[in-house]
Parts: C-alpha cells; structure tokens; sequence
C-alpha cells in the first residue's frame, strides 16, 4: 500500500492501483437519480476495488458518496449499471454478496443504545452470519484492536462520541471482511483512536482485503491510499 498525496494529478481513470491485482468489488456504470428535479447523484459511475488496496472518495457534503457507498455495499440497489464481488450481486444473491462487506455508516443509526458494547457487537456477529462458536473470540479481538475493552459491560448511550465510533469501527472490521467501505471514518477519533483506525487498515490491506473511504474533503492527515477521487455532479475525477 502507498502513500498517494490526495492532490497529486493523474489522468482520469475509473480504476486506479495495481492492475495486475485481483479485482474485488466492481462497479460498472452506476446510475442513481432521487426523485425530483434534480440531476442523478450517480451518473454512470465505474470503479473498481482490488485486493491489498485502499481508495479514497472525497467531496462536498451531499454530493452522493453516501450513496455510492451504500450502492456498492448492497443496502441501495441500482437503477441502472451493476455492482458485483465475483459472481455474486446484491440483487441474485443478496445475503452471500453483503457478508463480504465490513459497512461503517456515519451517525449512530447502527447502535442500539440500550445494548452494552460486548452485546452489540455480538449482535452485529449474528447479522454478518458469523458462526457461534467464533463469534466471541471475534467479538474480543475485535475490542482489543479498537481499545475497546475496559469499556466492555458498559453500555452504549453511556459513551463518548469518539468511543462510538470506535464501536462502529469495530463493528465494520468485525468479521474479517473482504471488502471494507467506510463512511467518514475519522468522525470524532481523538490522537489514539485515529492510529488505531491507521493500523487496523494497513493490516486488513495486508490480508488481501479491499477498503474504499469517503470524506468531505482532504484533510492535513490522511489515510494512506493507493488512489484518490474527487466525487462532483456524479461522475468521478482521479486526483492521486
């Protein structure tokens, strides 16, 4: 994995990295327009996501990474183009395609707050299929790695916006996925919290997985990337 500047100029090609790496996760002339008078957020957007690699997305809020995001992980289907890990698709075969996917969504719609941190990602384990008799060895190691576990028994409305996030981070990483799309990942990470995220990334580069995150803007301190893309009036622009 390198260290791509987020600014440096490139041509303008849909998939970027080491072509001579498997492809993971395609994305193939993606269409989405909400309703209403506005033009598409998407308009024929094609990417591809290949093993050991990091991706950025950036740009202005409301421009439609989200929503690219959740096309690619499954939870919005398409309108038009296709979206596909293998042979697997969110349309033929849903459940299989989404365990592959590790989704880190921004706000707390993914926490339950009553729960307290080991029964939520426990819980999370049960959605992503992962087997019982692995799900609490996960669960722990998954804690460790997010400097979870003094924080264990406690439940979740009772903790910070930075440990909740660390929870989500948690929850994304979770089940070893192949594929991890990360919205907004840095949201409200102290110092520690950001260089957990750091390590936990080059690590699931280094097993071979796929990861694609998407913020506002460039920022003075960035993930690592091996590419970098621009998201304006739908379609995307390479930029690293």
């Amino acid at each position: 994995m390198s260290s791509s500047s987020l600014s440096a100029p490139l041509s303008n090609q849909p998939s970027g990295g080491d072509s001579t790496r498997e492809s993971i996760l395609e994305l193939k002339d993606v269409y989405h327009r909400w309703k209403g008078p506005k033009p598409p957020v998407l308009d024929d957007v094609s990417l591809t996501l290949r093993a050991g690699e990091v991706t950025w997305i950036g740009g202005r809020n409301g421009v439609g990474k989200t929503t690219l995001l959740r096309l690619a992980a499954g939870i919005l289907l398409t309108q038009r183009g296709s979206v596909s890990i293998g042979e697997l698709t969110p349309r033929s075969k849903g459940g299989l395609y989404r365990r592959q996917i590790g989704f880190l969504s921004a706000g707390d719609r993914s926490l339950q707050a009553r729960m307290r941190v080991t029964q939520q990602l426990d819980y999370w384990g049960r959605l992503a299929y992962v087997p019982r008799q692995r799900r609490a060895a996960l669960v722990a190691d998954s804690m460790r790695r997010f400097g979870l576990e003094e924080f264990a028994d406690r439940r979740v409305d009772r903790m910070s916006m930075g440990q909740r996030q660390r929870i989500r981070l948690a929850m994304a990483f979770l089940h070893e996925p192949r594929v991890l799309l990360l919205d907004e990942p840095r949201n409200s990470l102290d110092d520690d919290g950001y260089q957990l995220l750091n390590q936990q990334i080059e690590q699931a580069a280094g097993r071979g997985a796929s990861i694609l995150w998407c913020s506002p803007r460039g920022e003075d301190r960035v993930i690592a990337c091996d590419s970098s893309f621009t998201l304006t009036e739908g379609r995307l622009e390479r930029v690293g």
